[in-house]
């Protein structure tokens, strides 16, 4: 990076920091620190939304680059399809009722232990340590000579002490910066990318076949088991805060519509920026800094910092709204020792995870197969009664234990991935209740 990169991203970490600072007074209660005062418009909701959805942008980028346009099918598609279901059937009627939380919804519908057997599978799914291993790889592209652990702390630091000021608030208004400057990183990358190899018809003809392969060379299996996981989006409390803060059901349902257009556009750039990386940098040995190495290579000073603006925006947008999410279920869903101090408390167990499982993929894929399982049909029985059985704390417990005993112990040797059997316990069980229940 050059002096005037430089200064451009420590001027975005000081904005960061600065529109947190601003406190409103009204926001002071739990409905104001949690939901900013469930007053969030049509344009806020989008921003923060579409924002908050991509903070894997290394780990798509490195799938991209090594797969293809397989990275739509998988990373994309399947979004899409359940984001809209979720508009239709679910974002109104989040808005229409009075809970704070997934863990204080599971609660109110089915018990007091169902609602801590969520908050414990919602803590996990929410632990903000992919985010962090990601922005930490960001700076340490450019500054080698730093170490990991200095990195992620100074991140955490960061971002917890602006989340801490300003509660949801201070999320939604990083987010109105951040969606503009991840949006022109990568256009800026997809233009020079065009102006140095050619348009991307070109480009699509230089590329390998298995990278023009929709599956990308995997099995069937592999490709539907991340379709699974993107039920995700069904159980994802970001999904829900967001429709909880709107100020009104339509803005929810809207809001959601709106933002699928905008994830289809940004999934167009980070896909073409991928393809584009395949032709230019081939053989890369760490595939997860493609994007990072195509700035480098093909970006001129200014610009440069511009896209790396856009990298982080796109990281540290998610970063924060998980980070807020995991204090807000530690320090109210699981223990009363308030939101902040849950912050603090999911910052260190972030720092302890990228110690211990230092793959961004990983992460993904061993927190969306063990956890997923348990929780869906608990959140759906929340706002549908055909999912509503006795037993909901039983079933979380049971699905989500099968599924890490399968990771942990039979995956190798039958090659079954482990959401199946998980997700079969929790079907089957809510078969039986129903079943009992005539």
């Amino acid at each position: 990076m050059t002096w005037l990169d430089g200064a451009l991203v420590l001027a975005y970490l000081a904005a960061m920091v600065g529109v947190s600072v601003y406190k409103r007074p009204s926001e002071s209660d739990e409905s104001g620190f949690l939901l900013s005062g469930r007053s969030l418009s049509l344009p806020a909701f989008v921003a923060t939304l579409v924002s908050t959805w991509y903070g894997g942008i290394l780990g798509v980028g490195e799938f991209g680059y090594t797969y293809g346009v397989s990275q739509w099918v998988v990373f994309a598609l399947p979004y899409y399809v359940f984001a809209l279901l979720f508009a239709w059937f679910l974002a109104p009627k989040i808005r229409a009722g009075n809970h704070v939380t997934i863990p204080d919804a599971v609660g109110a519908t089915f018990g007091t232990s169902a609602g801590k057997a969520a908050a414990v599978g919602i803590a996990v799914l929410v632990n903000p340590a992919p985010y962090l291993l990601m922005g930490s790889l960001v700076v340490l592209f450019f500054l080698p000579d730093l170490s990991l652990p200095l990195v992620s702390v100074a991140l955490s630091l960061l971002t917890a002490g602006y989340v801490m000021l300003g509660g949801f608030r201070a999320v939604v208004n990083t987010d109105r910066i951040q969606i503009v400057l991840m949006y022109l990183g990568f256009l800026l990358l997809v233009v020079f990318a065009w102006m140095r190899f050619g348009s991307p018809l070109e480009m699509w003809e230089a590329l390998p076949a298995t990278h023009r392969d929709p599956t990308g060379g995997h099995s069937t299996g592999y490709i539907l088991v991340w379709f699974f996981i993107a039920l995700w989006t069904f159980v994802d409390p970001g999904f829900h805060q967001r429709c909880a803060a709107a100020k009104t059901p339509e803005i929810a349902r809207k809001g959601i519509l709106v933002s699928v257009g905008f994830w289809a556009v940004f999934d167009l750039l980070t896909l073409s920026a991928a393809l584009y990386g395949a032709v230019l940098l081939p053989g890369l040995t760490e595939p997860g800094t493609m994007y990072l190495a195509m700035g480098a290579e093909l970006l001129p000073s200014g610009l440069m910092g511009l896209f790396l603006i856009g990298i982080l925006a796109t990281i540290m947008s998610t970063l924060d709204s998980y980070l807020f999410l995991a204090g807000q279920t530690v320090g109210r869903d699981l223990f009363p020792i308030g939101t902040r101090k849950g912050i603090a408390i999911s910052a260190v167990g972030s720092l302890v995870l990228i110690a211990l499982v230092p793959d961004i993929i990983g992460l993904w894929y061993t927190i969306g197969t063990v956890v997923i399982p348990g929780l869906l049909i608990p959140v759906l029985g929340v706002y549908m009664p055909v999912f509503r059985v006795k037993g909901m704390t039983g079933l979380m417990i049971a699905a989500s234990g099968t599924s890490l005993v399968w990771m942990l112990f039979f995956q190798a040797s039958t090659g079954i991935e482990p959401f199946y059997p998980g997700m079969g316990v929790a079907l089957a069980m809510w078969g039986w209740g129903r079943f009992t229940a005539r």
